[in-house]
């Protein structure tokens, strides 16, 4: 409508002051309500196309778009098990800080885990001192049984060195029954330190080797232990939390709640037309207000602009995409932050706003190259931005009233 009344001044106005004061013609005589279409079919013949001109040229160069917003993210609060809710820390909505404890399953088969891991643990360090004691006890009997090598070698030797100088003077029976128990010496010396090999290689190896898998078994029973209590990750505010002891959560398909970090808004993400993605560009000023901060414009600056369509996501299926399921044109989302720091502190996350973002053609009027003509289109372009600017502080001034008059919410 405004496009229209600018547009009217300069093409129905002027020529209704020539029909008037140059051909003599005056409302209610020559120019009446069924002649009107007639005596000023030029202006208003101009004053359409001008009106088509001018809102395409400000809706192209100067995108503008309800469909933003400050988005954020929410944690979905669920436990790592699946078991039934044993007690409860926090109410239907209420704030948290990060590590505060949400709520407690079912711990007792954990904590069975948790205590026969502790008692194989105890079992293992038994074992090892038993192994020590039989340690001791094999050194004596390796130091027994080389004391008793040593005697039967010495009555050995002397046997057989009587024997060897007086051949007969000492019975080969007995020589050789000196030697059996040399050699049966020597195996129970062996047997001993074989004995002793084994117990050491217990104490070495195998008996650190079961503690130390009955401590990561101990560990592995405190982890599930600990899952059964569930904490807040981060700061934020607890909504939507009905648990109540007695209800089974499930991992997959009963969440607990939902959890919203305590964060500040600092962007709103803005899906403009596909039609603009050749005007839309980082670094651009624009324009916002919000429904949540009636009467408020705030100015702001396009950080980031993404180079991909939503519409046209493909995942991979067991069925072939049809080409008319992208039929609808998805949007451009860009990214605004405010111009200014803080200026979206008491902005609620969630909130719905328009917003327009204007094209400057500053930089390219620098140059020397432009023709005049190419000037002047350029400063049109830019001037047309006033055009918009107003019309978004008309929306602010008439958003409260739309939204609780007109729309009554």
């Amino acid at each position: 409508m405004l496009e229209l009344l600018l547009c009217s001044l300069l093409t129905v106005f002027p020529d209704y002051l020539f029909r008037r004061y140059v051909q003599g013609k005056r409302f209610g005589h020559e120019i009446t309500l069924f002649s009107v279409w007639y005596e000023l079919r030029y202006g208003i013949t101009l004053c359409l196309v001008l009106t088509v001109s001018l809102i395409t040229t400000i809706f192209y160069f100067h995108p503008s778009t309800t469909a933003a917003a400050s988005v954020f993210r929410t944690v979905t609060i669920l436990p790592e098990i699946t078991g039934r809710v044993e007690e409860t820390y926090v109410g239907i909505s209420q704030k948290v800080k990060e590590g505060d404890p949400l709520f407690r399953l079912d711990s007792s088969q954990f904590e069975a885990d948790v205590k026969t891991a502790e008692k194989r643990i105890a079992e293992i360090d038994a074992e090892l001192a038993v192994a020590r004691s039989k340690l001791a006890e094999a050194e004596a009997r390796i130091a027994q049984a080389r004391g008793g090598l040593k005697q039967a070698q010495d009555e050995f030797d002397a046997r057989a060195d009587v024997q060897r100088r007086s051949p007969g003077s000492v019975a080969k029976r007995d020589v050789e029954r000196f030697e059996t128990q040399v050699m049966t010496q020597q195996a129970a010396v062996d047997a001993a330190s074989a004995a002793r090999d084994t117990l050491l290689a217990q104490l070495e190896e195998q008996l650190p080797a079961q503690r130390e898998t009955a401590v990561a078994a101990l560990h592995e029973a405190q982890v599930e232990l600990d899952k059964t209590l569930v904490v807040a990750g981060t700061d934020g505010v607890v909504q939507q939390f009905t648990l109540r002891p007695g209800d089974l959560v499930n991992a997959l398909l009963r969440p607990a709640g939902i959890l919203v970090p305590d964060r500040k808004v600092d962007g709103l993400l803005a899906g403009f037309g596909q039609i603009e993605s050749k005007v839309i560009k980082e670094g651009m000023v624009g324009e916002v207000t919000c429904l949540a901060n009636p009467w408020q414009i705030i100015p702001v600056l396009v950080t980031e602009v993404q180079e991909v369509i939503a519409n046209g996501q493909v995942r991979p299926t067991d069925r072939l995409f049809d080409v008319q399921q992208f039929a609808k044109p998805g949007t451009i989302t860009a990214l605004l932050e405010p111009l200014y720091a803080g200026q979206f502190d008491d902005l609620p996350q969630g909130a719905s706003c328009i917003a327009n973002v204007y094209t400057s053609n500053h930089d390219r009027l620098q140059s020397a190259d432009l023709t005049s003509l190419q000037r002047l289109g350029l400063h049109a372009i830019d001037t047309v931005g006033v055009v918009h600017a107003m019309i978004l502080r008309m929306q602010a001034l008439l958003l409260p009233v739309k939204t609780l008059v007109l729309t009554g919410h």
